[in-house]
This record gives C-alpha cells, structure tokens and sequence, in this order.
C-alpha cells in the first residue's frame, strides 16, 4: 500500500494499516519529517483510538489531561457555560487531551517507525492514476489492479492501493470532484507562554477555555504537563474579506480585540505577531473513493476548527480503514480491498459531512454580535454542566457501519432565549451582528 502524506493522518493511517498485517510505504513530500503549531485537543473519540493502538499512555505523558473546558464572553469576560471533563472521561470511557500538535506528530511518527513503514521523505507527488486509464490528474491513476502515484521527480510508485493523505490542497481530490477550498475570512494567530511569565500567574492550566466575541475568539490551556500556556486569536479580517493580499495583519488583529475583556487583551502581545493562518474548509463530498484511490484527512473533509474535529476526523479515518481491511482479509492474507473500500466510503463521508456543517454553524454562534449574542449567552447559560445531548453524537465510539452512527443533537433555537435574561448590552460592546 501507498499512503501519500506524512501529517497526522497520513502517519496514523500507515501505522493502522501497518498493524493489520499490511507493508506500507509513505511519502512525504518534504525533505524531514514535522508538523507546525502548537496545540491540539483531542476528544475521547480521538484518545480511545489512541487506548487501542496502545499509544493514550504516552500521549498523557506528553500532554495535559484537563478537568473542564469552559466557554466565556470575550466582552465581558463571564462564564457561559461548561463540561466537567473529569465527568465526561467517566461517561466516554477515555479522557479529553491537549497536547502539542508535533508531540503528536512524533508519537505517530515513532509508532510507524518502530510498526515497519517505509518512510520516505522528499516525494512530491503530482498525480494519481487508476487501472485502466480514465480520469487522471498528472500522475494520480488506478493501474493493473491497483494505483499508480507521479512524482514531481517522474519517478512512479505503484501499489494495490494509494490512500491520499494530501491535504487540504489535494491532487487526488481533483480525482472526485472539481471545487476549491473556501475561505471564511478568519485568521488565526498563535503562541506559547512559558509558565513561569507573568501573564500565565493566575491562570488554571487545567481549563480549556473559550471566549467567544463579535467577530473574535480567543482560546487558552495548558500544554507538556503545564509548562506552556497556549493561546489561539481567531478574527474576521477586513482585508481578506475584501480580497487583500496583505490580510490578517497585526493592526486587525488589535483592532478586532479591541472591545474585548482585560484578559484576552492581555494575551495578544504573546502572540507569534510575525505568522498567521488563514482559515479555510471545503465543501463537504459524498465520495471518496476513485477506483484503487481512497482520500483521507484534509484531502476529504477540511473542516473549520470550532469543535476541534480536524486531525480526529484524519485519525478515525485511519482506524476505520483499518478495520474494515481486518474484516475483508482472508486467511491467506489477500485482502478484498473493493469491500474494504466500500464499506470505508459507506460510513465516513456521513459522519464527517455532519462536522464539517456543524463546524459552520458553531462558528456563526461564537461570533454573534448584538441582540444575537446576548440570546447565545442567555441559551448558554441555561444549559446544565452535565448535558451531554450536544456532544454523544461526537464523542461516542467511531462508528464502523452507517448503523452505528449516532443521531444528531436537536438545536436549541436563540429565539427560545427568555428575553428577561438577556442582558442589556455592555458598554464597549463590538460588532452587531
């Protein structure tokens, strides 16, 4: 087998495939293998594959468990509403993690290492092709009874199966369907504060805390056990809205906080002021599968970041691939990969369809300004710690079959907002939307 990209999906998918008995080569176009940024939660849909793949422990050891996640208004700084993470680790089974995006990275990438990958860095691929001809895009092709990448050297790897792990800029995608990624206009600084700084006195490493603003959002927790507090501006660029080159620049990024509370204030000098991202998704497909050519990851479902489901979604991908392989090998070891590939294309487009849309709309909710965000907050703070109605559809055991998928959360209109618990608006109050 072929896996093409060496991010978190595609390490996580060679080390599953590898375990199921199957010789994987990797390539990664870079020169070495890393990954950038700083830190990332995973969810106890995304811990229990970890548990199984016998790698949760070390995962902990590299991380922080924390004990709530708490969301609070970014102009006035109150609490909104919370999980008790303690609880919900009881209720899942397995625990919610923060940790750094390349401590994650090198435990996939030692785990693959020490499974038998072959990895292989400096192979840009620029094409997938299947058996017998029909669509190709330069180099990408099903062949022979299986598939046939190009790289950009015009060297060729052939294998029963590529599995393109390439991004949210996928060639392999082009493969399925003709579209484009799709900017919402929001970039995102980041940054780590060593703990011994003044600005980390005071602050519970053990939250993971959310202040949700007009326009804005500023998200905070502790990251390798406690020694970096890491922090995440997200705004609504002017310039980018515009079509701007120079989108997302510092100045907007001051401007978009300034009506904020002293604390989220505080936070935006310790921000990587020189490095910013713009956020994009994609419209969610309903195939995945092209012949021998699965996608996996980005490639298939970029989503925007509200529930932090990204490199969960690339990592159950992996899992389930994996386990489909296990029911569709034969004693002799043949794998029936037409069956395994169905039933990988049966389950996941759904589920992940499902997050890339509520990802939107979570996103939509956080940054209400006005009358809106007043009736958010109201809902918000009626809900009660222990309500889970809005996270079992996501943080329950993967589904394997389209049956085990579980019904989605019934939204809570704002409307339903008694209007004696909506506030008046507070003075620096930005935005109105």
């Amino acid at each position: 087998m072929i896996v093409v990209g060496g991010g978190l999906g595609g390490l996580g998918a060679a080390f599953s495939l590898t375990r199921q008995g199957r010789r994987v080569r990797l390539l990664e176009r870079a020169a070495a293998f890393g990954e950038v940024g700083a830190g990332i939660q995973l969810a106890p849909n995304c811990t229990r594959i970890l548990d199984d793949y016998g790698l949760l422990d070390e995962a902990r050891g590299l991380g922080v468990v924390p004990h709530s996640m708490v969301m609070r208004d970014a102009v006035d700084g109150t609490e909104l509403t919370r999980l008790d993470l303690r609880d919900l680790e009881r209720r899942y089974g397995h625990p919610y993690l923060v940790i750094h995006r390349s401590d994650l990275h090198g435990l996939l990438l030692r785990a693959c290492r020490r499974a038998g990958v072959e990895l292989v860095t400096g192979a840009r691929v620029t094409g997938y092709e299947n058996a017998g001809g029909g669509a190709r895009v330069t180099g990408y092709e099903n062949a022979g009874g299986g598939a046939r990448v190009t790289l950009a050297s015009g060297g060729t790897h052939r294998a029963g199966v590529v599995i393109a792990a390439d991004g949210l800029h996928s060639r392999a995608r082009g493969l399925l369907v003709d579209d484009a990624p799709v900017s919402s206009a929001y970039v995102a600084y980041r940054g780590t504060v060593p703990a011994g700084l003044p600005r980390v006195a005071g602050v519970d490493l053990g939250e993971v805390v959310v202040h949700v603003g007009p326009g804005c959002h500023f998200v905070h927790y502790g990251l390798r056990g406690g020694e970096l507090l890491n922090q995440v501006a997200v705004f609504e660029s002017p310039k980018a809205l515009a079509g701007r080159e120079d989108w997302g620049t510092p100045d907007e990024l001051d401007a978009a906080f300034a009506g904020t509370c002293d604390f989220v204030r505080d936070g935006l000098p310790f921000m990587w002021r020189d490095k910013r991202w713009r956020m994009f998704d994609r419209d969610p497909i309903a195939t995945w599968v092209h012949g021998r050519i699965a996608l996996l990851g980005d490639s298939a479902h970029p989503p925007l970041q509200y529930i932090a489901q990204g490199a969960i979604m690339a990592i159950e991908d992996g899992w389930v691939l994996g386990e489909h392989v296990a029911r569709h090998s034969a004693a002799d070891g043949t794998v029936d990969w037409d069956a395994a590939l169905a039933a990988y294309q049966a389950v996941r487009p759904e589920h992940c369809r499902r997050v890339l849309t509520t990802s939107r709309a979570w996103g939509e909710l956080w940054h209400l300004g006005g009358v809106p965000r007043r009736q958010r907050n109201a809902v918000l703070r009626a809900r009660d710690t222990h309500d889970y109605s809005f996270v079992d559809w996501l943080y329950g055991p993967t589904a394997l079959t389209p049956d085990q998928e579980p019904p989605m959360f019934t939204p809570v209109p704002l409307s339903s907002a008694d209007p004696a618990a909506v506030p008046e608006p507070v003075t620096g109050e930005v935005g109105g939307r």
